[in-house]
């Protein structure tokens, strides 16, 4: 997914754009809360103890098409990197579970694979899986766009969500739009579109922009009891991220040299005291690939490693040794048994 957005310097969204938004679609505008720090939105501190009958939980199911920014909205919204990012359409490939407790609500956050329509491969059919999976049992979808922009591939996003459930549309990378008055009209276009609950233009980089989409978010939570511990940030294993990381570098510092389909698998994840020990094998499909990785003299392959092992030591608070190993498994991403034994059900 293409989870960058270069800076620029158009203003975030103010009280004016979210007056013109109101008396466009003809609703009241949302509250304006105090602007945040321009930093990264910080998790919340620990909650005070709430009474099981005074809590609201609920899971809120991230979709779009690849490239719109949705696991760069996850991190934004639980408030730590838990889900990895790159301009590599296709980099998230399983359901990522974030979960963020503020008060007395718990959100439970479903990042899931952008949906693929070009290949039909079986990696992509049990990435396809993934997403339908995710949106079936959610109280409310965030359905992911581009602001001002929607394509055919949008389109079959936005045909695969069922009926009952709420669906706010974010109008994600709302920096890139220099005229506010097209946003307008495109989202009157968008109520045509689908019966929306909810529309939100934001750019997920903007920590002001976060703050104001969670009390949104809070609404549709049902009162029920929290499903989690109020410190959880994710249901995902060390192990898990671990290989997510890895892949992160991977695809980072190959560019576009490196196809999709190649993947990370972790042989070994161990404890040693405060030290964790991991061997991890990065997965292509041909030998020109595996050269790709390695790099002149092996110093690609080094500087994966490396940046993969400073973020882990970073996440965890503690000191990793970390081992990387290619192998080439050609026509692995369209080998049903073999996409089951890598991890994508």
């Amino acid at each position: 997914m293409n989870e960058t957005s270069p800076s620029a310097s158009v203003p975030q969204p103010s009280e004016d754009l979210e007056g013109m938004l109101a008396r466009t679609l003809g609703r009241q505008p949302p509250a304006i809360g105090a602007p945040a720090a321009e930093t990264a939105v910080p998790a919340a501190a620990a909650p005070a103890p709430v009474a099981p009958q005074e809590q609201r939980c609920g899971f809120i199911a991230i979709v779009g098409k690849p490239n719109v920014g949705k696991s760069t909205l996850l991190n934004a919204l639980v408030g730590h990197k838990i889900s990895i990012t790159s301009r590599k359409a296709q980099t998230t490939r399983h359901r990522i579970t974030g979960i963020r407790t503020e008060g007395a609500s718990q959100f439970v956050f479903v990042d899931t694979p952008g949906f693929q329509t070009r290949h039909g491969n079986a990696l992509n059919r049990a990435l396809n899986k993934t997403v339908l999976g995710a949106v079936t049992d959610v109280d409310l979808i965030l359905f992911v766009v581009e602001a001002g922009r929607f394509d055919l591939a949008d389109a079959k996003v936005l045909a695969l969500l069922p009926a009952g459930v709420p669906v706010i549309l974010v109008a994600n990378k709302l920096d890139r739009v220099h005229r506010r008055v097209e946003i307008a009209p495109w989202l009157r276009s968008m109520q045509d579109r689908h019966p929306f609950a909810e529309f939100f233009p934001m750019s997920a980089k903007q920590p002001r922009d976060v703050q104001r989409l969670l009390p949104l978010c809070e609404r549709y939570l049902p009162q029920q009891p929290w499903l989690y511990e109020p410190d959880d940030l994710t249901d995902r294993s060390e192990r898990f991220l671990a290989g997510e990381l890895v892949r992160e570098k991977l695809f980072r510092l190959t560019g576009d040299e490196l196809p999709y389909t190649s993947t990370v698998i972790v042989d070994r994840f161990e404890h040693d005291g405060d030290l964790r020990r991991i061997a991890a094998t990065i997965i292509v499909e041909r030998d020109s690939h595996k050269g790709m990785v390695i790099g002149e003299g092996g110093e690609r392959l080094k500087r994966i490693g490396t940046e993969a092992r400073q973020e882990l030591e970073r996440l965890w608070g503690g000191k990793v040794f970390l081992e990387l190993w290619v192998k080439v498994r050609s026509g692995w991403s369209d080998d049903e048994a073999r996409v089951r034994a890598y991890g994508y059900e």
